[in-house]
């Protein structure tokens, strides 16, 4: 957005907006303390001339900023619909873990997570009763499921 020439422009890392001031004056000379501290930034959204004066914002200003929070506020809600569209999707595709094991049971089979694989191995390795090649086996197994972790 084009500002007048002799502005001091600036980037807001709080609010990431560009922002355009004011000369101090048209003569160049400093203002007063009291003048600065009237003086404010203001966004360079190209809303034409601006009355710097803190506390006065003119009609437009009020409706544009308004109109902006209403359109930021439709794209975030449409968002947030299709997040909800996309995770009840997948919700529909997959089933719990404890839905499947119930299932599973009924089936007479059990199923096992890689965790109670991982501990059933540890204690066949450090079983006394274990052979060599049990333990073998064991680690091999181990190995596997350790290195998906």
């Amino acid at each position: 957005q084009a500002v007048p020439a002799g502005s001091h422009v600036r980037l807001n890392l709080q609010t990431g907006e560009r922002e355009a001031k004011l000369p101090d004056s048209d003569n160049g000379r400093s203002d007063t303390r009291e003048e600065r501290r009237r003086k404010r930034y203001r966004g360079a959204a190209g809303l034409g001339k601006v009355d710097v004066d803190a506390n006065s914002f003119t009609s437009q200003e009020l409706k544009k900023a308004l109109a902006k929070m209403k359109e930021s506020e439709k794209a975030e809600r449409k968002v947030r619909r299709e997040f909800l569209a996309q995770e009840e999707e997948v919700r529909k595709k997959f089933r719990p873990i404890e839905q499947l094991k119930e299932e599973f049971e009924k089936l007479n089979m059990k199923m096992e997570t890689d965790y109670e694989i991982m501990v059933k191995l540890i204690s066949k390795f450090n079983s006394s009763a274990s052979t060599l090649d049990e333990k073998v086996a064991a680690l091999y197994d181990l190995e596997y499921y350790v290195h998906q972790v």
